[in-house]
């Protein structure tokens, strides 16, 4: 809960982000204030009350509760990376995202209206990709230990190959529609990462 809320407050300010995502999802970023007020029931005051600075620190906030879905997506399977099963299962939650997502990325999309220096998006993208990436390398660290991925990779460097994977494959997905590039680059990448008899 941010700081100075009541849970009331936060309980509306949540339902307002939540709103604005929803509608940003169908219609794309460029939604006005009008319209997220309209869409979330919320008076002018309210949305100024909880976003002085206005349509910006609307999008940064957004930004971010769409950074926390891309990993919630993903569970419970990347919180329990502890066996090829849970690391196939992970894969495959994946695919299916980016999938259904098809060619519009919504976090993409709402780093795009922020101007390209803008601190607070890239402190969302730092933040989003550390935390993915801390995830991985617990599980690559955990099979490492079991015995089940080859010792002979840095865990946190092959987390990071596992995450260039999925952005890439996703990246290519945005630009071509194909979500073959996706599969391919994990499957290949976890693939390295079994111990060879």
């Amino acid at each position: 809960m941010p700081q100075g809320l009541t849970s009331k407050g936060a309980a509306t300010r949540d339902r307002i982000i939540e709103g604005a995502a929803v509608l940003m999802r169908q219609s794309g970023a460029g939604v006005s204030l009008d319209e997220i007020r309209e869409a979330t029931r919320t008076s002018k005051s309210q949305l100024f009350h909880y976003f002085p600075q206005g349509r910006e620190q609307l999008l940064l906030a957004v930004a971010r509760h769409e950074a926390d879905q891309i990993l919630a997506d993903q569970q419970p399977h990347l919180d329990d990376l502890t066996s090829w099963r849970s690391w196939h299962a992970w894969r495959n939650t994946v695919v299916a995202r980016y999938r259904r997502q098809g060619r519009h990325c919504p976090l993409s999309v709402l780093l795009g209206q922020l101007a390209p220096d803008d601190e607070g998006a890239r402190t969302v993208t730092v933040d989003l990709l550390e935390r993915w990436q801390a995830k991985l390398a617990a599980g690559v660290r955990h099979m490492q230990d079991h015995d089940l991925m080859t010792r002979g990779i840095d865990a946190e460097r092959a987390a990071e190959a596992l995450l260039v994977s999925v952005e890439g494959g996703a990246l290519i997905l945005i630009s071509t529609g194909s979500v073959s590039p996706l599969e391919t680059s994990l499957d290949l990448t976890l693939d390295q990462l079994r111990v060879r008899p």
